[in-house]
């Protein structure tokens, strides 16, 4: 197994973070924020929701401040595209792409799994590619009714505390979703702990992700 650390420079490192619906970053990708922004380098990060009306865009951006306490810089972008019809909104969507393209250079990408058979998280992540060429994009995963998980290549290992602390901001702040047949504790909590068995985790939970593109600089 290969450990490669992402940055040694003093210099924030620029994340962006795409999550087709309010909570999907959460459950994909927080435990990673949260290593990343509690960790000695310093990190600026855009978030951005697609879809969140109502009361899930408020859910978004209460989840959104308590996952990105510690970084250095952040800003949260919250769109209003209408959840589950995001193919017959695409032009429109691919706008707001090219918009984050124009912001300047980034570091990391986390964005949705290709072979989600959710339509909503599959398009965020063909946008995503077409987007963003020469970037270093990680594809995170949602557990879900359709059955669609594969075998990630990549890991993130957490301590237990960060692990159990990403499940509680999740659980607190979503209480739009309390009652849902999967939206509990141990159903999170056993993905991490299954993807911690796979990469034989040090504390025995951790976050997976598919990096289907990776450049590695080794010098000369």
């Amino acid at each position: 197994m290969l450990n490669l650390q992402l940055s040694t420079s003093e210099e924030p490192l620029r994340v962006l973070c795409l999550g087709a619906h309010a909570d999907d970053l959460e459950i994909g990708c927080g435990g990673t924020i949260l290593k990343l922004t509690g960790g000695g380098q310093p990190v600026s990060v855009t978030w951005v929701v697609f879809s969140g009306e109502g009361p899930r865009e408020q859910e978004a951006r209460d989840s959104a401040e308590a996952f990105l306490e510690r970084a250095k810089v952040r800003e949260v972008i919250v769109h209003p595209f209408r959840d589950g019809f995001f193919p017959s909104q695409g032009a429109e969507i691919k706008e707001s792409f090219e918009g984050l393209k124009r912001r300047g250079p980034v570091d990391l990408i986390l964005t949705h799994f290709r072979g989600d058979l959710h339509q909503d998280h599959r398009l965020i992540s063909e946008l995503t590619w077409n987007t963003f060429r020469h970037h270093l994009i990680l594809e995170y995963e949602i557990p879900k009714y359709d059955g669609d998980f594969g075998s990630p290549n990549v890991f993130v290992d957490l301590d237990e505390s960060l692990a159990r602390r990403k499940v509680d901001i999740i659980l607190r702040t979503f209480r739009s979703q309390a009652g849902r047949q999967w939206f509990s504790e141990d159903l999170f909590l056993s993905v991490l702990r299954i993807r911690g068995m796979e990469c034989a985790a040090p504390d025995r939970y951790a976050e997976g992700f598919y990096g289907r593109k990776v450049v590695v600089g080794l010098g000369r």
